[in-house]
């Protein structure tokens, strides 16, 4: 049986029906204070962009909660930590300044999304209030929001996401195994299982 595309999206509303009133009309274009306290408290986000050709990323971006500044009711900054220098968002944002985020928080199901416009900044007075261990961010991510809103758990109860007994972090290769078999094959295994063990958090500013 061939693949029956879905090709326009008269056609996806034919199959998936139209948005209620209050779900169509939900975004807003500012944080109110329940956004911000959700920005608080939130530990991790994830970062979508895409080229000016459209090829996409989206990169995790984590740190102690609170770590997304509310600049004011229409700018979020967030900093960016050493990784491993790919940069992919980054340099998409260079060319095409529009994002997509999403923050979670561990246990809720339901999720903030903002929509916007970025751009990067090497330093800035705010950088003082992103210290963590001692460590000012390399540099941070500012989104000037155009759409913001909370988003539902359905997501997550049917993924059973944060249901601790559906886990199952063994039922692929371990992190080394992964690194050893795609990445660094010149290094051992006691080598890898070293480098990413115990003392890796060691590292991560």
């Amino acid at each position: 049986m061939a693949d029956q595309q879905i090709t326009t999206e008269a056609e996806l509303r034919d199959l998936i029906g139209v948005p209620l009133p209050r779900t169509a009309n939900k975004a807003r274009p500012a944080l109110l204070d329940v956004d911000r306290q959700w920005l608080a408290a939130s530990p991790f986000c994830l970062v979508a962009t895409a080229d000016a050709d459209g090829t996409c990323d989206v990169s995790p971006k984590g740190d102690p909660a609170g770590f997304t500044l509310a600049l004011d009711d229409r700018t979020i900054a967030i900093p960016e930590r050493p990784g491993n220098r790919r940069a992919d968002g980054f340099v998409n944002i260079l060319h095409n300044p529009h994002v997509g985020l999403i923050f979670f928080l561990p246990g809720r199901g339901d999720t903030l999304r903002i929509n916007g416009r970025a751009r990067l900044v090497r330093d800035a007075p705010f950088f003082d209030q992103m210290l963590v261990k001692g460590h000012r961010p390399i540099l941070a991510l500012i989104v000037d929001i155009d759409e913001i809103f909370h988003h539902c758990s359905k997501a997550f109860l049917r993924s059973k996401l944060w249901d601790a007994d559906t886990w199952q972090p063994d039922a692929v290769a371990s992190r080394p195994q992964i690194a050893k078999a795609l990445e660094r094959q010149q290094d051992s295994m006691e080598e890898l299982e070293r480098y990413y063990g115990s003392s890796y958090a060691e590292h991560l500013y």
